[in-house]
């Protein structure tokens, strides 16, 4: 696993501890300086907000799950719910071997999600228009 160390709004307590998560499924790489996320795809499945709150995108049933489990909430960003994250309370952050269980469970279901086009450079475009 390739990981950043430079994040200016996360503790590095919680970034180290998000990294130790990663590091469960190999070769997947933590990405953003940031604001750390994880992707697959180009889907995002779990992110490290600027307040030190880790969120994963979970399918319905495992979302329904974790939230009554650990009496959490589903992530709000600019004011907007995003119905597939859950917040991961920081309790359970400290967990890594409980809350693998769901990053992997994360992980599998981006994997079975089409895969978003990739976008060319503005270079490669600029090549391309002679």
């Amino acid at each position: 696993m390739k990981a950043k160390t430079e994040s200016a709004s996360v503790s590095p307590e919680k970034l180290a501890l998000y990294n130790k998560l990663i590091a469960t499924i190999p070769n997947l790489e933590r990405k953003g300086a940031t604001m750390p996320y994880t992707s697959l795809n180009g889907h995002m499945f779990s992110v490290l907000d600027q307040d030190g709150f880790l969120s994963f995108r979970l399918p319905q049933p495992a979302r329904d799950e974790f939230l009554a489990k650990y009496k959490s909430t589903l992530r709000k960003a600019y004011g907007i719910v995003l119905k597939e994250y859950v917040v991961v309370p920081d309790k359970l952050l400290k967990n890594t071997r409980e809350l693998s269980k769901y990053f992997a469970l994360s992980y599998e279901y981006v994997s079975g999600l089409k895969p978003k086009p990739t976008k060319k450079s503005g270079a490669a475009k600029k090549g391309n228009a002679k």
